[in-house]
This record gives C-alpha cells, sequence and structure tokens, in this order.
C-alpha cells in the first residue's frame, strides 16, 4: 500500500468537506450555531487510541458500517455529559406538546427515548461526514443502521472491529470536531478503512510513485528513536531525569496550524534544516510550562517573566537538544546528513507564534506533518507541540530509501553544548 501528499490531501479535504457538512446539519437541527474545530488525520498506533478512552469519562457513541467507495467503520464518539446536553436541547426543541421528559442530567443511563434522540444526532453526523468524502470522491458510499454504544473505555465502541489496529500497529484515522458556539458541546469522528479499501482509494488518487506504508511507519518509528535521545540527552544537560513521548503523528494543512494553536501566550523555537530531508522544525510550549523548563534548567532566580537573557538560554539550549534528537536520528538511520540552523527564540500570542514559519512554508507546500509530543521531567508534564515540516519531495526521496531494519539499530548521536548557568 503506496501513499503520498496528494492522497493525503485529499483525505484531508474529505475530512474537512465531511466536518462542514455535518456541523450545518447539527445547527439545523439543534437551532444553535456551529463551528468545525480540530481536523486532523492522524498515524496513531493501537495503544494510543485507546489511551485516549482510558480516562475513566464515561462517553457515548453512534457508528455505522460503511461499503462502496469506502469500506470500513464511522464511529462518533461524545463525552457522555455533552451528549445529554445535546438530547436535551434536541428534546426541548420538540416542544411541550411531545410530551417527553427533557431533563435527563441526573438519569443513570439512557432509556429508550433519549437513547434514540441521542442516536439520531450521531447518525446525521455521520451522514454528514461520509456525504462530505462521497462528494469529494465522486463516488457513493452506503451507510448501515447506527448502532447505540457507551462505556469508558475503547472496548464498546472498537473492541469488535477488525479495522481498529492492534497495540503496536499504526493506523491512518480521521478525526474531527465540532463545537456549538457559546457552548462545551462537542464530540470526535473516527474512521476506521478496511486496509484493502484504504489501499484502492490510495492507488486512484496517487499522483507520483508514492510512499510504501511501511516506511511512513517507519517515519514515526524514527521520530520515537529521536524522542528517546531527547530525553537522555535533556537528562544530561539538566541533572534531572526527563522522558519524552511522541503521542502520534498528524497530517495537517498548513492554513490549519494556525487556527489550531492555542489563542495565548506561547514559548518556542524555530529551526530551518538542511539535508536529505530539508524543512523546518518548531516547538512550541504553553507559557507556563516554559516557566517550569527554565525554572528546572536555571538553579538560580531569573527575570521576573523568566525569559530574560537565562530563560531564553535555557529554551534556545533546549530547543537545539530536540533539534539534534531528531534530525541526528533521522540522519543516521536514513545513512545521510542534516544539519539546522541556530535556534530562533519565539515568545508571541497564538497564531502569531507560527505565523513567520508558515508563510514562508506555503510558498512551496500545502501541509504538514506534525508530532503531538510531551516532555515529562521529574514528574512533571510539558505540554510541547512539535511542528516538524519537511519538505514534500525530499520527504518523499528520503523514507522511499529507508531501510526500516536499520531503525532499531542506528545511533541517534545528538551532540549539544550545556548552557551556560554562570
Amino acid at each position: 500500500m503506496k501513499l503520498d501528499v496528494n492522497a493525503l490531501g485529499t483525505f484531508y479535504r474529505m475530512a474537512r468537506e465531511g466536518a462542514g457538512l455535518a456541523a450545518g446539519r447539527l445547527t439545523h437541527m439543534l437551532g444553535v450555531e456551529t463551528q468545525v474545530g480540530v481536523t486532523k488525520l492522524n498515524f496513531m498506533r493501537g495503544q494510543e487510541i485507546r489511551r485516549d478512552f482510558e480516562d475513566s469519562t464515561e462517553k457515548v457513541g453512534v457508528r455505522v458500517k460503511l461499503t462502496g467507495g469506502i469500506e470500513g467503520y464511522s464511529v462518533v464518539v461524545f463525552e457522555r455529559e455533552n451528549a445529554i446536553r445535546i438530547v436535551e436541547t434536541l428534546l426541548a426543541e420538540a416542544g411541550p406538546d411531545a410530551d417527553v421528559d427533557t431533563d435527563v442530567g441526573d438519569v443513570d443511563g439512557f432509556d429508550e427515548m433519549t437513547e434514540s434522540a441521542a442516536t439520531e444526532v450521531g447518525h446525521i453526523m455521520n451522514s454528514g461526514f461520509i456525504d462530505g468524502w462521497a462528494d469529494v470522491l465522486e463516488t457513493v458510499i452506503d451507510v448501515s443502521t447506527p448502532e447505540f454504544v457507551e462505556g469508558k473505555s475503547s472496548e464498546p465502541f472498537f473492541g469488535d472491529i477488525d479495522e481498529a489496529p492492534a497495540d503496536d500497529d499504526l493506523a491512518l484515522l480521521f478525526q474531527s470536531q465540532i463545537e456549538t458556539v457559546g457552548t462545551e458541546v462537542g464530540f470526535s469522528h473516527y474512521l476506521f478503512p478496511k486496509r484493502e479499501s484504504m489501499s484502492k482509494l490510495l492507488e486512484r488518487l496517487r499522483t507520483s510513485d508514492g510512499i510504501e506504508y511501511d516506511k511512513l511507519d517507519g517515519f514515526d518509528r524514527m521520530a520515537e528513536r529521536g524522542a528517546e535521545e531527547v530525553a537522555k540527552t535533556a537528562t544530561t544537560l539538566t541533572g534531572i531525569d526527563t522522558s519524552v513521548e511522541i503521542r502520534r503523528l498528524n497530517f495537517v494543512s498548513l492554513e490549519a496550524i494556525p487556527e489550531q494553536v492555542a489563542e495565548e501566550k506561547l514559548v518556542g523555537v524555530a529551526f530551518e534544516f538542511d539535508g536529505m530531508p530539508s524543512g523546518y522544525l518548531l516547538f512550541l510550549f504553553d507559557e507556563e510550562s516554559a516557566h517550569e523548563i527554565v525554572d528546572a534548567m536555571v538553579p538560580m532566580e531569573v527575570d521576573e517573566d523568566g525569559f530574560g537573557e537565562m530563560g531564553t538560554s535555557a529554551i534556545k539550549e533546549l530547543g537545539n537538544i530536540m533539534a539534534s534528537g531528531f534530525l541526528d536520528g533521522w540522519a543516521n538511520v536514513l545513512d545521510t546528513t542534516i544539519d539546522h540552523s541556530t535556534p530562533e527564540f519565539i515568545h508571541d500570542i497564538g497564531a502569531a507564534a507560527v505565523d513567520p514559519v508558515i508563510i514562508q512554508l506555503g510558498e512551496n507546500q500545502d501541509f504538514a506533518f506534525v508530532f503531538d509530543t510531551v516532555v515529562m521531567a521529574d514528574g512533571r508534564e510539558f505540554d510541547c507541540e512539535v511542528y516538524a515540516i519537511p519538505d514534500e519531495s525530499d520527504l518523499e526521496r528520503a523514507l522511499n530509501s529507508l531501510d526500516v531494519d536499520r531503525i532499531e539499530d542506528a545511533k541517534t548521536t545528538a551532540e549539544f553544548q550545556e548552557v551556560d548557568n554562570a
């Protein structure tokens, strides 16, 4: 099974189109304004998908089986409280003549009426997504009768679906979120396509020789190896036991990246890298996490805002470590050389923190790979988004030459200089 950026771009447009249709139908049904939130193509291992569901939060979902242009399962998942809010709104819209109890907030479980209402909402949402995909693909996708599911783990939602990936398997998933304006109601959407169905689609959509799917799996494992090196060198630099975890690999539109950046003060470091492949790296921390990092790396009182000369130096040095960990690991696995620029410090609000990089990249490409990463140091969690944005043609050539058997054996030798804390 081979894919390329054009095929992934088509899938992304399918996800956006479907989310737009689903949002419109939710607006019409509930009489409240909605907006499309985050839309991503996720490359996730099965264990990460299941971890998303193991937060002790009760969830409600509606799933349908697909045949025709796409085969597999489409599933919408609500947190139970959000599903209750939607059902309350829907039943209230029915008016006093409907002769139903619209106060379902204290109900232990869904009764026949509320389960039917939730199923209707989920089915309309599924249909919106699927109709959007069919429009983009110019094909017909048939949908089964909707099935209502609920639980606190992934088992009731995906446990009996053959298309759901095993713990160590890398799966391509569509994930979208729609939010009702002014409320906290939202939901996530997943597509689990059959491999054979996805392979046929990719064959049809590719405009280049493409990349073998197992090479992209290797790309993800390369990043994991780089993360291990990041942790080792960060531990050496700070003297604090540090670990780095890559949760998933996302494929997103460059235009969507600024939309997805939290509208808050962010601190980060940007790099340009050159070699095979070339591109850009951007590490972004929320301001609180950046303060934690500075406190951990600089064993003395710093400026009040934490980002004076010493604070800036600490953040840039950690960025250097992370860049070296990622890129040296890639270079060793690919048997090539990748150099990166000196770090450029970023301290700005929301989209302004990423706009300069996005503008430069947008001259030559439309999409980017983004790693969802968390840095743990001494029991403290630092949320860090890693935007690894290789040149599209470089990445395809590099991955096609990748020997996946080298990944576990190749050394990751990130070089760094200790930050001067004097």
